[in-house]
Parts: structure tokens; C-alpha cells; sequence
């Protein structure tokens, strides 16, 4: 079962696929094209149904609304695709949720559930997930309702949506072989501190896989618990999404008491169901979801962790290939709509967060790095030779 309270997110420390000897059941992963086409294609419907739903996040508008909308959308969008593979399995791998404000995360409503509509100011996280044949893609914003260019928000929300951002784009920039766990959690610690934020702790980084969003390897977020293990890459074994949370509360998380409304059924335990209805439904369950997350508001039948102040979040998912990481699903944080009198402190991470975490842009500067030490090469044996 998953409740509303658990957290999931990077796994930074690689791992090679499982074998066995039969080559029939040996583990697909990015090494294989097609594979890599499955998990963009998730990707992009993940990015396209979250910005559907950030569109819909008006004042006015409803949670149980919105977290519709975007189950709507996965499944409409994830049935056009792979038509002819009729065996084939895809949709949500996460259902849409929509937590306001002080909830952490997996708020999920049901219709039975009492409705939370949306005002101006609200702090709003969007967290869902997309799966093509197993291949899992996941992504999650925050935002605040009502924010303009012209009039940006400041104050705490500010400082946590800008501390929780630039804490997934350290991550990203520092997921290379050689680095450890340590570090991306030193650097993560180090910008929270500078926003007078905290992490929200008991975070787990779970593998995921194909079928599988909580695979068995795991690190932790918060450096007490963090296993300090080097990152290494395989053979491209391994695909991870990462997630930064962030209160603006400096006390710990705690569980507000209300109901679990997201559930996932456990792949290895056998359920032996006594009654009719509950094997139709365990049926229908497995059908459409499978391992997958889901929420019980799908079957048209009849949850949340909450805290502090402000709680941020932010989720993409990266495929870790041979010539480094590649975010397939965006982020769509506008700095120009947040300002926060604070600022990162550290050096390093300042230069950090001002390199381009993308490969194209790296091998551009790259290449024009190289072009310009030739060109000065050149010119220095020239002058040599005549002089």
C-alpha cells in the first residue's frame, strides 16, 4: 500500500540489470532502442497531461477537478499509442494528485471525499505518473495560484518553490559516474540552509524498472541515512526519476490522519479473496493498473501527509545513458515568477547551478573549447616558426 505520506525519488548509486540464464527473461532496459522510444513516449505524454492540468489550476477550480483531468488525460493519450500491440500494457503508473499548500504529497481525492478548491496564493504540487509497456515516466511541479511576470511572488513560498527547484537542478548536474550520494545530499542540505528551508525527511530513492516504480535498491534524501555509495554506470543497466521536496517549516513532517486514497498491490503476495466482489475487483485491478500505483477513485467507488508551512516539490525522470543523464520529462518552473531575498551561499554550488545540465549545450562548448586551443595552437606555431 502506498499512503498519503510516503515520498519517493532518486536512486543515484547504478546497478546492473538482473540475469538469469535463460535469455527469454532477461531484464529490458535502455540499452535497447526501442525501449528508450517507450520511455520518451511516456515522457511526453507525462509532460503535456501535467501542463494540461497547470493550466486548469485556476482559482475557483477543484482538486478532485483537476486530479480527473489528468487521469483523463494519461489514458486518453496512451490509448492512441502502440494500437496494434493489443497484449501491451500502458496508462497511468501514477494516478494525478494535486496537494495544496502545507500536504506533502499523494492527495488524491475520492468523490466521497470532501473538495478542496483552489484560491489565489494557494502553494499547489502536481504529481503524476505514464508508463508504455511497463517503462515508467514521472514528473511533478509546484507553482502558486495566481502569480504573474508582472507582479512576482516573495516571502516564504518564494524562498521554498526557489529552494526546492534548485535543488533538483543541483541533482541533475551532479548524477555522473564517479560522484557519491553524499554529495548531491551535501549540496542539497547546503541550498536549503540558504533559503532557511528543510528537507523533508524519511524520503526513500527507489530503482525503478520495467513494471516496477519502487524497485528494491534504495538511498535515502537526508544526510543521516544517506548510504554513501559511488555512482558508476553499466552497460546503461539502470533509469531513475529524481524528486526534490522542501518544507519552509524548520519542524519534521507528521501525518495529518486522514485517509489512504492511492494503493499499489504487492507483486509478490498472493491474495487468496473469499468473496465474489473482491475478486471482480481485484480483477479489474490488475487488468488496468497491474503493479502500477492507482486510486480507488478509478472503479467510480469509494488520505494525505501534512506539515509546517509550505511544502515544495519537484520530480523529472532521467535515463542514464552511456554519454550522460537525459531528463526526458520538463520542468516548467519561470523564475521570473519567484523572488526571494535569499541566495545559495556556496560557492561551488553557485557555479554549479550556473552550468548547463544539458549534453547539446555541453558539447557545444566543448567543441568550441577545442576549436579555440587548436586555433591558439596554431597561431603559437606559426609565430615559432617565424620567428
Amino acid at each position: 500500500m502506498t499512503t498519503a505520506g510516503q515520498k519517493v525519488t532518486l536512486d543515484f548509486a547504478d546497478n546492473t540489470a538482473n540475469m538469469s540464464g535463460d535469455d527469454d527473461s532477461q531484464e529490458q532496459t535502455i540499452a535497447d532502442d526501442l525501449v528508450v522510444t517507450k520511455y520518451k513516449m511516456g515522457a511526453e505524454i507525462a509532460n503535456q497531461a501535467l501542463k494540461t492540468v497547470v493550466e486548469a489550476a485556476l482559482p475557483g477550480v477543484s482538486v478532485l477537478s483537476l486530479c480527473q483531468k489528468g487521469d483523463a488525460f494519461v489514458m486518453a493519450e496512451t490509448g492512441k499509442i502502440f494500437k496494434k500491440e493489443k497484449d501491451m500494457k500502458k496508462g497511468s503508473a501514477f494516478p494525478t494528485c494535486v496537494s495544496v499548500n502545507n500536504t506533502v504529497c499523494h492527495h488524491s481525492p475520492l468523490k466521497s471525499d470532501p473538495d478542496v478548491i483552489l484560491k489565489d496564493g494557494d502553494v499547489v504540487k502536481i504529481d503524476l505518473g505514464v508508463h508504455v509497456d511497463g517503462f515508467i515516466s514521472n514528473v511533478a511541479h509546484s507553482f502558486v495560484v495566481g502569480v504573474t511576470k508582472e507582479n512576482p511572488l516573495t516571502g516564504r513560498k518564494a524562498d521554498v518553490l526557489i529552494a526546492a527547484h534548485l535543488c533538483a537542478e543541483a541533482a541533475i548536474r551532479l548524477v555522473k559516474p564517479g560522484n557519491k550520494n553524499s554529495q548531491v545530499t551535501d549540496a542539497w542540505n547546503k541550498i536549503a540552509k540558504s533559503f532557511k528551508c528543510s528537507p523533508i525527511e524519511g524520503m526513500l530513492s527507489h530503482q525503478l524498472k520495467q513494471h516496477v516504480i519502487d524497485g528494491r535498491k534504495q538511498s535515502s534524501k537526508t544526510q543521516r541515512t544517506s548510504k554513501k555509495r559511488t555512482m558508476r554506470r553499466l552497460s546503461l543497466k539502470c533509469m531513475r526519476y529524481m524528486q526534490w521536496m522542501c518544507s519552509s517549516a524548520l519542524e519534521r513532517e507528521r501525518d495529518g490522519g486522514q485517509r489512504t486514497t492511492v494503493y499499489k498491490r504487492d507483486p509478490n503476495k498472493v491474495y487468496g479473496l473469499k468473496m465474489k466482489t473482491s475478486r471482480t475487483f481485484f480483477s479489474e485491478m490488475e487488468r488496468r493498473f497491474d503493479t502500477m500505483p492507482f486510486t480507488l477513485r478509478a472503479f467510480e467507488d469509494e488520505g494525505k501527509a501534512r506539515l509546517g508551512e509550505f511544502v515544495a516539490q519537484f520530480k523529472f525522470t532521467v535515463l542514464l545513458m552511456a554519454n550522460g543523464p537525459l531528463r526526458i520529462t520538463n520542468s516548467l518552473f519561470d523564475p521570473d515568477l519567484y523572488k526571494s531575498e535569499h541566495e545559495v551561499q556556496d560557492e561551488e554550488l553557485k557555479t554549479l547551478l550556473q552550468s548547463s545540465a544539458s549534453r547539446k549545450t555541453q558539447k557545444k562548448k566543448k567543441k568550441k573549447a577545442t576549436k579555440t586551443v587548436e586555433t591558439a595552437t596554431g597561431q603559437a606555431m606559426e609565430t615559432e616558426a617565424a620567428e
